[in-house]
């Protein structure tokens, strides 16, 4: 940063600071040229924490509020103004974010009975239970090669050929395995 910059930036520091020393003792237009010099810096502040351009711009209205009402407390040799006015307006747009309600609860009640559930009910997973306990009962019946042959097929989902392949055994003999094995499944499902 040049020398330049860096005077040019305290100088506007200071004119702050003369505002605000201003507005302390009930300088309206000083006010007035305050409010215009920061409210764009204070409503970045805002915007930052709320994210909310009309919620930002209520407590941006806060902020000016308790300028106007506590630029008397303002101590020149603890920070500068933009610093102290920062500063309140960060600390007004958190309390406002901690009022909000959380998102979910802002949603309208009748939108609750249209919200789709992808999991299943309490009664579907326990018939689905039920059901499982029944299949691993009919498959602990079935002969282990027919077993086997099922459970690759239809868990790991191999072709009739790659079982075949992986068995050494002729592709009609596995099809033929298999289309067994699942007529003895269904008729012990049945029971």
């Amino acid at each position: 940063m040049t020398d330049t910059s860096v005077r040019e930036r305290d100088e506007a520091a200071d004119s702050v600071d003369a505002l605000l020393l201003r507005v302390a003792a009930g300088d309206q237009p000083a006010f007035e040229t305050l409010y215009r010099t920061t409210a764009g810096k204070l409503l970045g502040i805002c915007l930052r924490v709320l994210s909310d351009r009309a919620e930002a711009e209520d407590v941006l209205q806060d902020v000016y509020v308790t300028v106007w009402n506590k630029a008397g407390q303002f101590d020149a040799s603890r920070a500068r103004a933009v610093t102290w006015m920062g500063t309140i307006a960060r600390n007004r747009s958190i309390d406002r974010l901690r009022a909000l309600p959380a998102p979910a609860s802002r949603a309208s009640i009748d939108l609750a009975e249209a919200a789709h559930d992808p999991a299943p009910s309490p009664a579907v997973q326990a018939e689905a239970a039920g059901t499982r306990a029944q299949l691993d009962d009919c498959m602990e019946q079935l002969e282990p090669r027919r077993k086997t042959l099922i459970r690759t097929a239809f868990f790991d989902g191999a072709t009739y050929e790659e079982l075949a392949t992986r068995s050494g055994s002729p592709l009609g003999s596995v099809k033929s395995w298999i289309r067994r094995g699942l007529l003895q499944l269904k008729a012990c499902l049945e029971q």
